[in-house]
């Protein structure tokens, strides 16, 4: 993360302010989007809402003071704590504003008696967002995680730790599409949890569990919460343990939080969870937290679809044909069941009934296939499998976990569930 260590002092009337130079040459040469196409590529979300984009009120007023127009800065940096009286960076800047009416602003949050603590938190909470601004990705490009969404889940969610930001993104008619995203708080520690109580947000593939009603909880959840199922079958098997992972709200006190400042949970401000909700089915909406996300065009991401489907077809195809050897190959010997087992006891242990079976016949349907963070890669896939043998139908749901093992991939995990 950069911070205000190179600053670039401005004046107007007598007046100083200050901008780190580097997001001078950031704003002054476009890299940064304007209001107008920031908030077009947010898409509908904010447009339906009476308050203006905390964001591009932000960017603008940062534009401003780039610009040397210290009197549009203030009229914006006053509509942003009329829109939002409890938004502690924005009354920051405004304060610093004010200040600079009549003495030279050296730094964000000029005030002489601010505590140091505060002042770091909304420090990086600024850079956060103007950096995630300045990076952010086409809305033409897909996150290359989201490989294959089953056709009930319209909704996927996508938290990049990195840049601080969950995107959301509709399923519809096999394709993904960008619908708008959200700053976000996360672990005091970062990311890739291990623990309970070691003050870190996991990286992983999960799924929304429930909800939870503001009327439930105390204050300090804000909105409302959406659990997630942390720790999942892959945590579990590599030992990672805790519990209560949730993307939650903020206390009535505070419109957000500091980039790191949760115990594990993701953070939204209230208005945003509350928009984010419409967009979540329990059980159904996977949560990928990623600690950066990778994002691809949609040629790339086609062939990486395709690869991934042709990868479990062969598998299906492979048990239909109940040649032992066929069927093996598909398993990497680090295989590992929940019970420790390798592939050959787990093999003889679940498809004893194939060895003298005449006819059989696998179908894979409601298929989701996500690329899983953090691991290299690794694929985690979830299906209903419908086996017929002769006259006999089964139908369970199950979850492979594939890992790529030099030009092939492997299943390392899988379970029924």
């Amino acid at each position: 993360m950069f911070g205000f260590t190179q600053i670039k002092r401005l004046r107007s009337n007598s007046v100083g302010c200050v901008i780190p130079a580097h997001l001078i040459c950031l704003l002054l040469c476009g890299a940064i989007l304007s209001p107008c196409s920031w908030a077009k590529n947010k898409g509908d979300a904010n447009v339906r809402s009476n308050r203006p984009d905390p964001d591009v009120l932000l960017i603008s007023v940062y534009k401003d003071l780039a610009e040397n127009h210290l009197q549009a800065a203030q009229l914006k940096a006053d509509a942003l704590v009329e829109s939002y009286p409890n938004f502690r960076l924005g009354h920051l800047i405004r304060g610093d504003l004010l200040l600079m009416h009549t003495h030279p602003v050296t730094s964000l949050g000029g005030a002489s008696n601010a505590s140091a603590d505060k002042l770091k938190d909304l420090r990086d909470e600024a850079m956060v967002r103007l950096k995630s601004l300045s990076q952010k990705p086409d809305v033409d490009m897909i996150p290359l995680a989201l490989l294959q969404l089953r056709e009930d889940q319209k909704y996927a969610l996508v938290v990049d730790a990195k840049q601080s930001r969950l995107y959301v993104y509709q399923h519809e008619n096999g394709q993904i599409k960008f619908v708008t995203d959200y700053y976000v708080s996360q672990g005091k520690l970062g990311v890739n949890k291990l623990k309970a109580g070691d003050q870190k947000t996991p990286l992983g593939v999960y799924y929304i569990t429930s909800r939870v009603a503001r009327a439930k909880l105390p204050d300090f959840y804000g909105a409302g919460a959406l659990p997630i199922n942390y720790p999942n079958e892959w945590d579990k098997l590599n030992g990672r343990s805790g519990s209560g992972i949730w993307l939650h709200g903020t206390p009535s006190d505070s419109y957000s939080r500091a980039p790191l400042a949760s115990d594990g949970c993701v953070v939204l401000t209230n208005p945003d969870l509350e928009k984010l909700s419409l967009s979540v089915e329990v059980g159904k909406t996977p949560v990928v937290i990623s600690d950066q996300v990778e994002f691809v065009n949609k040629t790339k991401w086609n062939a990486e679809r395709n690869a991934a489907l042709k990868m479990v077809d062969g598998w299906r195809s492979d048990m239909e044909s109940l040649d032992a050897g066929r069927v093996v190959n598909n398993y990497s010997r680090q295989f590992k069941s929940g019970l420790g087992e390798d592939i050959t006891v787990w093999l003889k242990k679940n498809m004893p009934s194939f060895q003298n079976s005449k006819a059989l016949s696998i179908h894979v349907r409601d298929l989701t296939l996500i690329r899983y963070p953090g691991q290299g890669d690794m694929i985690v896939g979830t299906f209903t499998q419908d086996t017929m043998m002769g006259k006999t139908k089964t139908t369970i749901r199950k979850r492979q976990y594939w890992a790529r093992e030099g030009t092939q991939w492997k299943i390392i995990y899988e379970a029924n569930i």
